[in-house]
């Protein structure tokens, strides 16, 4: 992967899992009110979902940092 495209695509995993992590921590209606959220929901419970998407906010940005940071 060319150095440009490398960058663009770790900011975009970055900010998918800041946006995820906001979600959770915010507790946004539209956020766990979307037709995909709603599984988890069902699963877990509204608290339970809020952990998941936190954890998973968290991995996304975990990875898009090892992704940028990773040498070539």
């Amino acid at each position: 992967m060319a150095g440009g495209e490398k960058i663009i695509c770790c900011i975009f995993f970055i900010a998918a899992g800041v946006f995820s992590l906001a979600g959770s921590f915010f507790n946004w209606n539209f956020f766990f009110n979307s037709r995909k959220a709603q599984t988890f929901v069902r699963l877990f419970g509204r608290t339970g979902a809020r952990i998941f998407y936190a954890g998973l906010g968290i991995f996304i940005i975990f990875c898009g940092i090892m992704v940028l940071v990773a040498p070539e």
